[in-house]
């Protein structure tokens, strides 16, 4: 298995305290204008990634899991903005910086550089008037002094280090002549030419198939543990979390509505909109009729309010099996139920 070289800004990461904190989202709102209309994306989201590990944000489309990455990084559309709340990043040299409210020169050098991000469909991520050797080189040159010679080097490192076949010979390759989990690769690979510290991954495995989606998170497993660098991972695919996850935190409607270590989730999820999502998570020794063997599906009934519109109180209300009157007038605030674990439901209790 190819080994990268050790790098100053990276030696001695992966040793680092399980406690100490990357990454601190604290009161984040990030509403757009639609005309007239205001529609809160990301609404008081509350996350923390820990160094060297994996969060995992999850819940249903039209939830606020991009938009909340997209903040993180400052990568947002003209119609919206960061309305309230901080991004506490700790850098690699242990400074603070509050992403949501950092220069946008600051900005420039920690994306990239600090901050990377893998998105969910390569094809439209990768420049296809570009070869992948030449997109990587860039990556690396526009954020360190560095002869393009050795960073050509460095992106056939990269290459190797993401498990690519003869990767001289595919730096000169355009994006189109690849497979779409050779281009994930590549993807891979061009967000970690300069090291980062921080990595989000925005469904990186969506569009490929279940095997080589499979080999993406055990490639990605790998890397962090190598690297030290921590992960927040953005989907809506339950089992993934599984596999990959150190916590959780599930979005719905623009808040976090439950947050946990991954086994305490899917051991007691404690609030209901988590239950359901397990719920539709296949499981052949669960779901099954006695009497005629087929497998059972239990899908969340309803859709996710639009957020330029959202219900008083709990906007998980009018879906949720344990809905009484005091959900429909008021919202709930994060309660805390256990170490590390908190919910936003009033019935947590029943769940």
């Amino acid at each position: 298995m190819p080994q990268m070289h050790a790098d100053p800004a990276t030696t001695g990461l992966a040793s680092a305290s399980s406690d100490a904190v990357t990454l601190k989202v604290t009161g984040l709102r990030t509403h757009f204008r639609i005309g007239s209309t205001i529609a809160k994306a990301v609404d008081d989201v509350d996350l923390t990634v820990r160094q060297g590990k994996t969060l995992a944000v999850v819940g249903e489309s039209g939830s606020g899991k991009s938009v909340t990455s997209l903040s993180i990084m400052r990568l947002l559309a003209p119609s919206a903005t960061i309305v309230d709340g901080t991004m506490a990043f700790t850098r690699r040299d242990g400074t603070v910086v509050d992403l949501a409210r950092a220069k946008n020169r600051v900005m420039r050098r920690i994306r990239g550089q600090e901050i990377a991000m893998i998105f969910q469909e390569p094809m439209t991520s990768l420049n296809p008037l570009y070869t992948v050797g030449d997109q990587i080189i860039e990556m690396i040159r526009l954020h360190e002094t560095i002869s393009r010679a050795d960073a050509r080097a460095r992106a056939r490192r990269m290459l190797e280090l993401v498990e690519i076949a003869s990767p001289e010979r595919r730096l000169d390759d355009y994006p189109h002549s690849m497979s779409g989990g050779m281009r994930q690769r590549v993807m891979i690979a061009l967000a970690l030419a300069c090291n980062p510290f921080l990595l989000i991954a925005d469904e990186p495995t969506t569009a490929l198939d279940v095997t080589i989606q499979a080999q993406i998170l055990e490639l990605l497993r790998r890397l962090q543990k190598e690297m030290g660098m921590s992960i927040l991972f953005i989907t809506h695919n339950l089992g993934v979390v599984a596999e990959i996850a150190d916590d959780v935190a599930v979005m719905y409607a623009g808040k976090v509505v439950e947050q946990a270590p991954v086994r305490a989730l899917f051991k007691a999820p404690r609030h209901p909109y988590t239950k359901g999502l397990i719920a539709c998570i296949p499981d052949p020794a669960r779901d099954r009729d006695a009497a005629g063997g087929r497998r059972l599906l239990s899908p969340i009934p309803g859709s996710v309010p639009s957020v330029t519109n959202l219900p008083g109180g709990c906007a998980y209300a009018d879906r949720c099996p344990l809905v009484v009157a005091k959900c429909r007038e008021k919202n709930p605030p994060l309660i805390g139920v256990e170490a590390l674990h908190s919910t936003r439901c009033w019935r947590h209790e029943d769940v």
